[in-house]
């Protein structure tokens, strides 16, 4: 009898591997087509901006944009990662049932904490960046307060590995927000606060999703924890996911300043009126692809999280390594036709009269590759319990490059912007690509379990 259970038990065990392989395989391309189209809704969203309000409104739309993006994402993505991660975990130690509370109560704090600094910053938003506009501090807040339920509903749909359903809420978000441009464009509706109230009303729109969520989840939740089990598992989740959170949060932070703080810094230290808009407008080029990527990111994190549950170190090397490549080719992709075709597609694409540099864009267009090499080597830091090194590395690369897009060293503010890019980028994949050697040679020293 014995011996008849741990063959079972040993086919089982080998055959894991492949079917975790099939299993991140197939969500990485549901989600993909799913954020894929997303982004390219989110890029319809700001061209129909462009051309539907003038410079200094769409301008404002994209400091709302930027703003809000930078606090959702250091908010509300930890929390994400967080569910994520333990969830994936426990579900790979067999445990049915998975504690929310720490995860709700810690988005709780970030979310009263930024309130407090927005009431306190109140005249500052609204008068500096919103130009006195008192609506778009509202929708500012409103958004924010969305998003919290909508960040939430992402990591417990990604930790159980929900991906048609993630891929749909996020669908419905840019679907939603789109259709403000769209009903300001035909004449249903006018002004910056029209196109804005679809920033904050998109979250909430995402959720129809859940429903489905939640029955689909009691048709096929059966399993049966073991107590034992349980119970360690509820020590660690309490010992370690407030660290794992802050660690994250600072890891979004920076990610969220490399992508958006620098239209704000731009701002803020030019003279230029128009300039923050035209950098917003560069940088979209990356917003693109990673957008996409997130998708990736999404599968890959739990997909990890489940071979560290299991030992499965030799997986990691392969999937990073299929990862990597395919990227060389997207960022191959991406710098040539930027640097053949980039300033006449930006120029018409925005229908700004501004004169985009090829060698430029072609360098934002190596950072995008950069950029995503970072965040693939990003995801086995956290599914290994690196998080806290990762977060420092992105602090400092972040910093680093807000520093340099204010100090004149290149007259052309612009320039300056796409060269502090591609330099960062370069730089942090570099530096957790240290990480994640010391990580695999500490993982490799452990032995595996049979």
């Amino acid at each position: 009898m014995s011996t008849a259970v741990d063959e079972r038990s040993f086919a089982a065990t080998a055959g894991a591997p492949e079917l975790e392989r099939e299993t991140y395989g197939r969500g990485a391309r549901i989600l993909t087509i799913g954020v894929g189209a997303t982004g390219l809704l989110t890029a319809v969203f700001f061209v129909i901006t462009s051309h539907v309000l003038t410079p200094i409104e769409a301008k404002r739309v994209d400091l709302l944009w930027a703003i809000m993006w930078v606090a959702i994402s250091v908010l509300y993505r930890p929390i994400e990662q967080l569910l994520s991660r333990t969830i994936a975990h426990r579900r790979a130690h067999g445990l049915g049932r998975h504690p929310l509370r720490a995860a709700i109560l810690i988005q709780a704090a970030f979310g009263i904490t930024f309130l407090v600094v927005a009431g306190a910053f109140h005249r500052k938003l609204r008068d500096d960046a919103f130009d006195g506009s008192t609506a778009l501090y509202v929708i500012l807040l409103t958004g924010i307060a969305f998003y919290a339920v909508s960040y939430f509903a992402r990591g417990w749909l990604a930790g159980h590995q929900h991906f048609k359903l993630y891929g749909g809420l996020v669908f419905m978000e840019s679907a939603s927000r789109c259709a403000f441009a769209l009903a300001v464009a035909v004449g249903i509706s006018h002004g910056q606060v029209a196109v804005a109230a679809g920033i904050a009303v998109a979250p909430l729109v995402s959720l129809v999703v859940l429903p489905s969520a939640f029955l689909l989840h009691r048709k096929h939740s059966s399993t049966t924890p073991d107590p034992a089990a349980q119970a360690s598992s509820l020590v660690a989740t309490a010992r370690e996911s407030t660290g794992f959170a802050v660690a994250v949060a600072g890891i979004m932070l920076a990610e969220q300043a490399l992508l958006n703080a620098s239209v704000i810094t731009v701002e803020v230290s030019s003279h230029d009126k128009i300039i923050a808009g035209i950098v917003f407008n560069v940088l979209l080029i990356a917003r693109a692809p990673l957008q996409l990527f997130m998708a990736v990111q999404t599968a890959l994190l739990p997909h990890l999280a489940k071979l560290e549950a299991r030992r499965g170190h030799d997986d990691f090397e392969s999937v990073v390594r299929l990862l990597i490549i395919g990227i060389a080719g997207l960022t191959v992709l991406i710098a040539s036709g930027l640097l053949l075709v980039g300033p006449f597609v930006m120029s018409h694409l925005f229908g700004q009269d501004y004169e985009y540099g090829r060698a430029g864009l072609a360098l934002v267009g190596i950072g995008v590759g950069l950029h995503l090499v970072a965040g693939t080597l990003n995801q086995t830091t956290l599914a290994r319990g690196q998080a806290h090194h990762s977060s420092a590395i992105w602090l400092l690369c972040a910093a680093l490059f807000l520093v340099w897009t204010v100090v004149p060293v290149v007259d052309d503010v612009l320039l300056r912007v796409e060269i502090g890019y591609a330099a960062s980028t370069a730089l942090l994949a570099g530096l957790l690509y240290v990480v994640y050697r010391s990580g695999r040679e500490l993982r490799n020293a452990v032995p595996a379990v049979a």
